[in-house]
């Protein structure tokens, strides 16, 4: 007899098995189908844009513009080989906010990722309830657990769903570019930050030698005054050069511990010293710098990917916002049991029942105030404004490089050509502390030249510290650093 009550308890909980394994069969055949179905909206296709087959520079070498290799394929510690110099470049990579920030925006966007896929997949939720007590009036007794589970699934037909998927995905690969272009800005600001110290610190160590060089001429002066050979009026002039010298000192302190302070922030520290490695005449200056062909610039710029991304991204939501014109399908269902027994109706009721239900819902919008139609051409509208945002950065890329060839180029030349202004005027102090000495001329013809030599050689300072940044500016522009 407990065998036979068994099975017959069996036999009870069979239709609700075989009701749970047809919804289950259900779902896994919509998934199918839907996974099958049409996507409406455009599928993307990479724009076309017509770019210059050579950049625009000074000079143009037929011969280097054909070049595949580019500067830019250089990683970072080797375009910047002065090690102090890397060594700030590692720990601002390490430590810096903005790159941390950046980071966190990709693992968001990767999570978002997984929220939006999630619709793709049957929702189930556990659910439940217990309940039990006793009648007074009647004297009974009763407890009963019911445990059931719920599903709910969109069938996704028309592709609203994927294409949602799709456009955040699109979004991930753009937050992943953002990054690459934080990295790319953060080691060009570091390296062009270093090179503005180390010129200001060539100008002091000038402004330094001009004070002590105009120290020993104002002594010297002052004994020829001593003995009749000079006039009060050479002790002065001799006296403006070492004043103007010094009163550069302050201002330049300044500047350097300003400079100190922007490069300890890009490092993510307090502001602080800041440890140098070469003096800048010493830094390594590349005998060339190809830029590689035009047509590489598209993919080796982050920026241009991000928008290129953020493209993708709004040619999908055109595909959410055409999909809301179409009939939204869901299946649900739920099913489980209660276990239990009541004194009242024990003769009645079996002490384990299956549960279980089913449904579809079909909505189609009839009428919505012209809100489907909107939301459609806002979709569409931010689409033409991110394709006009990705042409443009193209031409801004390009206007980069140009700007940077040029710069490095004539910025080249000016050093040069401050070089040779330099040692013309290092000639023409001697020679005129050569005529005063033998009393041929005044001391403002030495004085003059003085002057003009330490004016000339705080410029040749900013030329180098010009030359070295329009450097980094280049190996930027190019889309190098971030790898």
């Amino acid at each position: 007899m407990p065998l036979q009550a068994d099975r017959q308890k069996a036999k009870a909980r069979m239709p609700w098995r075989k009701a749970s394994a047809g919804w289950i069969a259900a779902v896994l055949a919509s998934t199918l189908l839907a996974g099958a179905g049409c996507k409406v909206g455009p599928n993307y296709h990479r724009p076309v844009v017509q770019t210059p087959t050579a950049y625009r520079e000074p000079g143009e070498n037929p011969q280097v513009q054909a070049q595949a290799a580019s500067y830019a394929d250089l990683p970072w510690w080797q375009v910047f080989q002065d090690p102090q110099l890397q060594e700030l470049i590692r720990t601002a990579l390490k430590q810096n906010y903005d790159l941390q920030i950046a980071t966190e925006r990709i693992n968001a966007a990767r999570a978002q990722v997984t929220i939006t896929r999630s619709n793709l997949f049957p929702q189930v939720q556990g659910n439940g309830d217990f309940s039990g007590g006793k009648d007074h009036n009647f004297q009974t007794k009763s407890n009963f657990l019911t445990l059931t589970a719920d599903a709910a699934f969109q069938l996704d037909f028309f592709g609203k769903l994927r294409r949602a998927t799709e456009a955040s995905r699109a979004q991930l690969l753009a937050t992943q570019d953002a990054q690459q272009t934080v990295i790319l800005t953060l080691v060009s600001d570091v390296a062009s930050d270093y090179f503005a110290l180390l010129e200001l610190d060539l100008q002091l160590q000038i402004t330094h030698d001009t004070v002590n060089t105009q120290v020993d001429s104002v002594k010297l002066t002052r004994l020829r005054l001593e003995r009749g050979v000079a006039t009060k009026l050479d002790v002065l002039q001799a006296q403006q050069v070492l004043d103007t010298a010094n009163a550069q000192i302050p201002d330049l302190e300044r500047q350097i511990a300003q400079e100190e302070n922007a490069i300890s922030i890009l490092l993510g520290n307090y502001p602080q010293g800041v440890l140098r490695g070469l003096p800048l005449v010493e830094q390594h200056l590349p005998p060339e710098v190809p830029p590689g062909l035009p047509s590489s610039l598209i993919e080796r710029r982050p920026d241009i990917r991000e928008a290129e991304q953020n493209l993708v991204t709004a040619n999908a939501e055109i595909g959410v916002a055409k999909a809301q014109f179409f009939p939204q399908i869901s299946l649900t269902g739920s099913g489980g049991g209660s276990f239990g027994r009541s004194s009242a109706f024990s003769s009645l009721m079996s002490s384990q029942l299956g549960i279980w239900s089913y449904g579809a819902q079909v909505s189609q919008p009839i009428f919505t105030g012209g809100a489907l139609r909107g939301n459609l051409r806002l979709a569409e509208s931010q689409h033409q404004q991110l394709l006009i945002a990705y042409r443009q950065s193209i031409q801004r890329a390009f206007g980069d490089v140009s700007d940077a060839l040029i710069g490095y180029q004539k910025l080249h030349q000016v050093r040069v050509r401050q070089q040779d202004t330099v040692a013309d005027l290092q000639e023409s102090v001697r020679l005129s502390n050569l005529r005063y000495t033998g009393g041929t001329t005044t001391y403002l013809e030495v004085l003059d030249g003085q002057r003009s030599l330490f004016a000339a050689e705080l410029t040749l300072a900013q030329a180098r510290g010009n030359e070295y940044q329009s450097l980094v500016q280049l190996y930027r522009a190019l889309g190098g650093g971030w790898q």
